[in-house]
C-alpha cells in the first residue's frame, strides 16, 4: 500500500535534515551544495525550496532541531519547587544520554564544534533566541542555591562549568573511549555518569555559595567537615 502524500512528505523532510546535517558536518555551509544534499536524500532539487525555502533556511532547521530536542528534554528544570539535585539531573542529563543513531549524533556535534569554533550568522540567530533563554534560565536556577539577587561574572562562570563538565560527554565520547575502552561499555553507564556529575554540580554550587559566606579575608572552606583539599 503506498504510503499517504503527507507521509512521503515528511519522510522527504526528515531525510533532507538527515542528509543535510551529515554534509554541513563534514563541509560547512558553504562547502556543502544543494544538489548533493538533495541526491544523497533522493528527492529533487525543488523540495529544499519546498520545505525549508533556501539553503539558509535548511541550514537553520538543521542547527534548530537538535537544539529544540534538548530544550523539550530541559523543560521544568529552573522550577523553583525542585530540589537542587533533582534540577541538575533534569539540566544535565540530555547532554549525558545519546541517542540510537550514533552517526547521526556524531554528525550534530561535528556540525556544533565547527560552529562553536567559527560561529555563523544563522548560527549566532539561533543561540540568540533558543540557547540564551535557557542560559537565563540556568542563572535564575543558580542565584537562588548560590544566595545572590542578580548573577555576576562568577554565576555565569559557575553556569559554564555545569554544563561544560555534562557536554563533554557527548562532545568527546569518542575521544574518552580512545583513552578508556569500555568506558561506556555496560548497560547503565550513562546512569552512573548523571549521578556523579549531578554530584559534582552540588559541589561546585555549594562551593560557590560558601565562598560568598565567608567572611572577607577569610579562606573558603573546601568541605563541610570544613577540611582543606592540598594543592
Amino acid at each position: 500500500m503506498e504510503p499517504a502524500h503527507g507521509e512521503r512528505g515528511a519522510a522527504a523532510r526528515r531525510q533532507l535534515i538527515a542528509q543535510a546535517t551529515r554534509i554541513f558536518s563534514l563541509k560547512g555551509f558553504a562547502g556543502a551544495s544543494t544538489r548533493e544534499i538533495c541526491d544523497a536524500a533522493g528527492v529533487n532539487i525543488a523540495s529544499i525550496h519546498y520545505y525549508f525555502g533556501d539553503k539558509e533556511g535548511l541550514y537553520r532547521t538543521v542547527l534548530l532541531e537538535p537544539i529544540a530536542q534538548l530544550t523539550r528534554a530541559l523543560e521544568g528544570f529552573d522550577d523553583p519547587a525542585l530540589p537542587l539535585d533533582t534540577a541538575l539531573r533534569t539540566l544535565l542529563a540530555p547532554f549525558v544520554s545519546t541517542s540510537e543513531d550514533a552517526a547521526h549524533d556524531r554528525a550534530v556535534m561535528r556540525l556544533h564544534l565547527r560552529e562553536m569554533l567559527e560561529p555563523g550568522p544563522v548560527f549566532r540567530e539561533v543561540v540568540e533566541r533558543n540557547i540564551v533563554p535557557q542560559h537565563t534560565a540556568l542563572m535564575r536556577m543558580l542565584v537562588r542555591h548560590v544566595g545572590v539577587q542578580e548573577p555576576d561574572e562568577a554565576v555565569h562562570q559557575l553556569a559554564f562549568a555545569l554544563i561544560a563538565m555534562a557536554q563533554d560527554y557527548c562532545m568527546s565520547r569518542e575521544f574518552m573511549t580512545l583513552l578508556v575502552p569500555g568506558v561506556f561499555g555496560h548497560a547503565d553507564a550513562e546512569a552512573r555518569i548523571l549521578e556523579r556529575l549531578v554530584g559534582y554540580g552540588v559541589a561546585l554550587i555549594r562551593h560557590e555559595a560558601a565562598r560568598r559566606a565567608a567572611p572577607a579575608g577569610a579562606e573558603c572552606p573546601a568541605r563541610h567537615d570544613d577540611t582543606r583539599l592540598a594543592i
